[in-house]
């Protein structure tokens, strides 16, 4: 049906004073996603949705978003505490940044019996008792603690404080978005050697100060890999929100799939094992830790399993 094919990209690295960020698939201004195989390769993913429009992204898709690639995928390894943080509203985000809100989800890689998420607040505060917590180094006792497991799976409203320290390391999925605001470093804002930006003002209004309930599995499902009955024929859903969809899938032998069946562009993100996905005029293996992206007008396509328990994420996008 077109000429494209499974396009992989050039992994972005970023060091960060907790860790590390790999962005595998960018949209994102600064730090584009560029093609590295095929008759593509060394263009970037903005460039090709701007030439094959719906082809690529699907055609209401691109009516809503442009050439800008709507889906930020990134692996987050975090060794030291990462900041108390939130991110603003599409409606904040565009007022304040002509930028895209940031709704994400965690999907837990590894985690060592050290690693903590603090996810939303454990009781209602008031923005004036946030504020002077926060002076005081002491916002992580009004927050919900999680001990992640492999195979947990956290979703993260625009609003909701989070952190994450221990040794955890992540999968996320995320609107193309770089708006972050820090309003706790863990002490190291104290510190000139170790200051970074802080955005406490610019916080305050963007705060969900309700108290959150973890209730599954609104904002966490716990061990995707473990829960048998969380995937039935080979796919689990994880989440089907506003701007992406993302499924768990264990691929046998091989799978045949019809890409117009999904109206979006399809991202594979391989938890275990390796996998070759074939259509249009290539093919591609996709090894874990890694990404690839199918078009959307691909047409018909197979995901064969080539080494071990093959695990992926399934991700597309929403209109």
């Amino acid at each position: 049906m077109t000429s494209l094919y499974p396009i992989k990209f050039n992994p972005i690295v970023k060091e960060r004073v907790w860790g590390s960020e790999i962005w595998e698939v960018s949209g994102v201004d600064g730090d584009i996603s560029i093609a590295s195989n095929g008759f593509l390769e060394e263009n970037d993913i903005n460039e090709i949705t701007e030439t094959y429009l719906g082809e690529f992204v699907g055609d209401a898709i691109y009516e809503k978003f442009g050439n800008e690639f709507p889906v930020l995928i990134k692996i987050l390894n975090i060794n030291d505490s990462l900041s108390v943080q939130v991110h603003p509203s599409d409606e904040i985000a565009i007022e304040r940044h002509d930028s895209y809100g940031k709704t994400e989800c965690w999907y837990i890689l590894e985690a060592k019996p050290t690693a903590k998420i603090f996810l939303g607040l454990n009781r209602d505060l008031t923005p004036t008792e946030f504020y002077d917590m926060c002076q005081k180094d002491t916002i992580s006792e009004a927050m919900n603690i999680i001990v992640p497991n492999k195979g947990d799976f956290i979703f993260i409203e625009p609003g909701t404080l989070h952190a994450a320290t221990g040794g955890i390391t992540v999968a996320e999925i995320q609107q193309v978005s770089d708006v972050t605001y820090r309003v706790y470093d863990w002490g190291r804002e104290h510190n000139p050697a170790t200051a970074r930006e802080m955005h406490l003002d610019l916080a305050i209004d963007c705060i969900n100060y309700n108290k959150l309930e973890l209730n599954a599995p609104t904002f966490l499902k716990s061990g995707v890999y473990l829960q048998t009955d969380t995937v039935k024929e080979g796919r689990g859903l994880l989440t089907d929100s506003k701007y992406f969809k993302v499924e768990f899938v264990e691929i046998g032998k091989k799978t045949k799939l019809e890409s117009t069946d999904f109206l979006s562009f399809i991202i594979y993100f391989c938890l275990e094992g390796e996998a070759v996905i074939t259509g249009g005029e290539g093919t591609a293996k996709v090894l874990k830790g890694e990404s690839i992206v199918v078009p959307a007008y691909l047409g018909e396509y197979s995901v064969e399993n080539i080494g071990g328990n093959c695990r992926l994420l399934e991700i597309t996008g929403k209109f």
